[in-house]
C-alpha cells in the first residue's frame, strides 16, 4: 500500500542527489522486517532454494533445471528448503533486492549466495557444485559420486 508512494518519493529524491550505489537504494526499499525474515529463511537451512513453484512441480524451467543439478548430486531432503516466490509477492519482489540478483531460481549455500540457474549449471558442469555441497557437508563424497554416476547410466 505505502510502498509506491515510498518508491517514487525515495526515486525523485535520488535523481536529485549524486549518485548512489545501487545497493544503497534497494537496501532503503526493502524494509528491515522483510530483510529480517529473508535472513532468517537463508539461514534456516544449509541449502535455501527460492523457485517458482516446489521440487515436485517446478512452475519455470529454470526452477526445474535447479532442482535437477541438485537431485543429481544427491542434496537430502532435509538439508533442503525450497521457498515457492509464486504463492508471495513481497518474497518474489523481496528475494530480488536482497540478493541483488534480478532472477528467480536463486540458491543460497549456508547463508551464502550462489547464484541462479545459469550459474549452477556451469557450476555443476565444471565439478565446482559438487566441491562447494561436500565442503559444506551438505552431501558426503560417496553420496555425490553415486549420485553422479548412477545419473550418467
Amino acid at each position: 500500500m505505502f510502498r509506491p508512494a515510498v518508491r517514487s518519493s525515495f526515486l525523485t529524491q535520488a535523481r536529485l542527489a549524486p549518485a548512489a550505489p545501487t545497493s544503497v537504494i534497494l537496501r532503503r526499499l526493502l524494509s528491515s522486517d522483510t530483510r529480517s525474515q529473508i535472513q532468517k529463511a537463508v539461514d534456516a537451512s544449509p541449502l535455501v532454494l527460492f523457485m517458482k513453484g516446489t521440487p515436485s512441480r517446478p512452475e519455470c524451467g529454470f526452477s526445474r533445471a535447479v532442482i535437477q543439478v541438485l537431485d543429481l548430486h544427491g542434496v537430502p531432503p532435509d538439508k533442503m528448503k525450497t521457498y515457492n516466490v509464486l504463492e508471495d509477492s513481497e518474497l518474489r519482489s523481496g528475494i530480488k533486492e536482497f540478493s541483488e540478483w534480478p532472477t528467480i531460481p536463486q540458491l543460497y549455500v549456508n547463508g551464502e549466495f550462489v547464484g541462479g540457474c545459469d550459474i549452477v549449471l556451469g557450476m555443476h558442469q565444471s565439478g565446482e557444485l559438487e566441491e562447494l555441497l561436500q565442503k559444506s557437508n551438505i552431501i558426503s563424497l560417496e553420496e555425490g559420486e553415486a549420485a553422479v554416476r548412477a545419473a550418467s547410466t
